[in-house]
């Protein structure tokens, strides 16, 4: 069995941002050489999340809409957590919507349904994040 590890790296320019990362962990699959196996890609931070759904940007919109209903940034002082950060609604948001994803990979090619894309959530930006591919198989 093989196994592959590759670490991409983020800086977002807000706060809160949901990125495409597709690409980038299509070409960790073909780098990694393995035709039958998973992928793993997990949020390297707390703050952040990886999922999977589709690339349209009303159902992004919708999901900072809702997340931020269930777990408001402002005010800082309703969380316990807010002190020396004020990213209490970032841990919550990422729970929400999970710290990883997991992908199966068929004839070398992420085997997705109909408009799956993988995402990078980043709910505490503006400096340096990372998620992890890890690949397994044969």
């Amino acid at each position: 069995m093989k196994s592959y590890r590759k670490v991409l790296h983020f800086h977002t320019a807000s706060r809160r941002e949901f990125i495409n990362i597709t690409p980038q962990v299509e070409s960790a699959v073909r780098e990694s050489g393995v035709q039958e196996g998973l992928v793993l890609i997990n949020a390297m931070n707390i703050t952040a999340g990886v999922f999977i759904n589709d690339n349209e940007s009303g159902l992004h919109r919708d999901y900072e809409r809702w997340l931020e209903k269930l777990a408001p940034e402002k005010p800082y002082d309703q969380y316990d957590h807010n002190g020396y950060e004020d990213n209490a609604d970032a841990h919550l948001k990422r729970t929400i919507m999970g710290r990883e994803t997991v992908c199966a990979i068929t004839k070398g090619k992420l085997d997705f349904g109909t408009w799956e894309q993988i995402f990078y959530a980043e709910f505490d930006g503006m400096r340096d994040k990372r998620a992890l591919v890890k690949i397994i198989g044969e």
